[in-house]
Formats: structure tokens, C-alpha cells, sequence
């Protein structure tokens, strides 16, 4: 795994609640503030249909809460990502506060933009990694590839290889997705893809 020196601030997680603005994708990691630039028109129908599927089969299955990028976890005082997609088990309802959730997500979706390329890979990996996220996927349009994390028993994140194609989450149970899905357009439809998985077809 690559390894940089991550900058460190000042901004606690009281800061970075009163700085950023409502509707606005930012991270706190170790007290820096990162403000995440506009979305193309692709990454966002992305991002969409990710937390759309996502979404709607965890409420069908009563597996626990999925949520979008501008709700942060607050992981200590001066670490609050807002993942793209994060995911909260049902266990864990009462962390989910009105305006953030204590702790981290259990499972977390980033998509990689040409200005988080480092911050995905490597800066959030490690930050996800410390705070024991169970599952981390980096899906990586530039590149046409997803790379699947899990944390083993050791602490450390190893990566989880394809199967024919599909990535199958022990985090989200049953849930898997087929990789191709991620690069067409336009995107297959949300409900025909649920119904697929639960299926398992």
C-alpha cells in the first residue's frame, strides 16, 4: 500500500460542521478541511444509481440505513469523512444523529473524480482503515475499475478479488454488484437491478 505524509490541521469536528455549508461534499482528515469540486454530469448519475440500488435493497431486506454524501461520521475530533455512498447497520440506529452519524459507516462507497485520486486511494483508505471500516469500495471511473476492501482479523484492509465479474459485500448481506453495470450508459434501470440481486441471478 502506498503511503504519504497526510497534512494535518487545526479544525476540529465542531469547526468543520459550522464552516461547510449545508448541500456542500467536503472531508475533515486530521483537521484539514478537503472541499470536493462539482461533479460532472456522469459521476453524479453515478453516484445516484449507486446509492439508489444500494438504498432501496437494504430497506427491502431490513439490513440497516444508507446514506449520501453530505452526511459526515465523526470519528474522534478531527476526522469526519462524508463518504459517497456510506452504509449503517441496523444495529447501530440510535449513532445516526440529526445532523451527522457517531462512528464510522460499516460499509463505505467512494467514486474517484480527477481531484480525489490520492485522497481515495490512499488518504481516505488509511483514514477508513484506523477507524475499522469494515468494507471499503473505491469505485474508479477514470479507470473503469473498482477495488473492493475488507478488513481481515488483523485490522488491516485486503483486497477482495472479482468473481465472473461481480464483487459480493459480507457487510451487506446478499448484496453484490457486476462491475460492467458501473460503465454503461446509459445506466441498467434501478429496479430491474435490485430485483437481480436479491435474485441472485
Amino acid at each position: 500500500m502506498a503511503t504519504v505524509s497526510t497534512p494535518v490541521g487545526d479544525h476540529t469536528f465542531d469547526d468543520f460542521c459550522w464552516i461547510v455549508p449545508d448541500g456542500q461534499k467536503a472531508d475533515l482528515i486530521n483537521g484539514v478541511i478537503y472541499v470536493a469540486s462539482p461533479d460532472n454530469m456522469a459521476a453524479d448519475d453515478l453516484f445516484g444509481w449507486l446509492r439508489a440500488v444500494a438504498s432501496i435493497y437494504a430497506r427491502r431486506k431490513v439490513l440497516g440505513r444508507v446514506v449520501g454524501s453530505r452526511v459526515a461520521f465523526r470519528l474522534g475530533d478531527r476526522n469526519g469523512p462524508e463518504p459517497d455512498v456510506g452504509f449503517v447497520r441496523k444495529e447501530r440506529e440510535a449513532d445516526i444523529r440529526g445532523t451527522y452519524v457517531l462512528g464510522p459507516p460499516d460499509a463505505a462507497i467512494e467514486i474517484v473524480s480527477p481531484d480525489s485520486i490520492e485522497r481515495d486511494y490512499v488518504t481516505k483508505r488509511n483514514q477508513y482503515e484506523a477507524a475499522r471500516v469494515k468494507e471499503y469500495w473505491i469505485v474508479d471511473p477514470l479507470k473503469q475499475k473498482v477495488t473492493l476492501l475488507r478488513l481481515d482479523n488483523t485490522g488491516k484492509f485486503r483486497e477482495v478479488r472479482s468473481v465472473k465479474g461481480r464483487l459480493r459485500s459480507r457487510v451487506i448481506e446478499g448484496f453484490w454488484l457486476e462491475i460492467a453495470w458501473l460503465w454503461q450508459q446509459p445506466l441498467p434501470d434501478e429496479i430491474e437491478t435490485i430485483f437481480r440481486i436479491m435474485e441472485g441471478a
